[in-house]
């Protein structure tokens, strides 16, 4: 059996109160401070949509950024045929990186959708963190560090240092030079 130069990382991502979902990606790069995972070629069961625009969907590529410590990730979004379509941040409990490349995290409910062709930086999902909250699915605590991460994030690029530069090194081009060398 030949083994893969790109290890895979299994991380289990709880989405309060109780739905685990295991997603499978490639551990491109880790410096210590940044993680690089790539999914190749999703399998969706329907396009995920920001304001009315197909952002992500099957067969399409995603470059995601974990930051250890950080209560967010950052995924670099593409449509199936690679156009890259936005910058996307889930907000989420710090990842834990368990030994064997299993990585466990919460679901935070928020999430910001910077779009490539322009215009405002959105905010998504605050209804769904409203509802978890309301429920009891998510604590006061962790609802109130979500929005504080929103807020954070915002101030960050209002500033202009948000995204972090990794997530423009890092393109889909360069990730699938890499790709390509190692699977010729």
């Amino acid at each position: 059996m030949v083994s893969s130069p790109f290890p895979r990382v299994h991380i289990h991502y709880l989405r309060p109160p109780n739905h685990v979902t295991v997603y499978r990606q490639h551990l491109i790069h880790d410096d210590g401070r940044v993680k690089v995972t790539f999914a190749r070629d999703l399998r969706l069961p329907k396009p995920v949509r920001v304001g009315g625009e197909v952002v992500l969907e099957s067969g399409s590529d995603v470059i995601w950024f974990t930051y250890p410590g950080r209560w967010h990730d950052v995924g670099r979004f593409h449509r199936a045929d690679g156009q890259f379509t936005g910058i996307y941040a889930n907000v989420l409990t710090p990842c834990v990186f368990q030994p064997g490349h299993d990585w466990e995290t919460t679901d935070l409910f928020l999430d910001l959708w910077l779009p490539a062709a322009g215009g405002p930086i959105q905010i998504l999902d605050e209804d769904e963190l409203q509802t978890a909250e309301e429920a009891g699915a998510l604590s006061r605590r962790l609802a109130e560090q979500a929005r504080g991460e929103v807020t954070r994030l915002l101030g960050l690029w209002e500033e202009g240092a948000w995204p972090p530069p990794d997530v423009h090194t890092w393109t889909r081009d360069q990730v699938l030079s890499r790709w390509r060398a190692a699977y010729p």
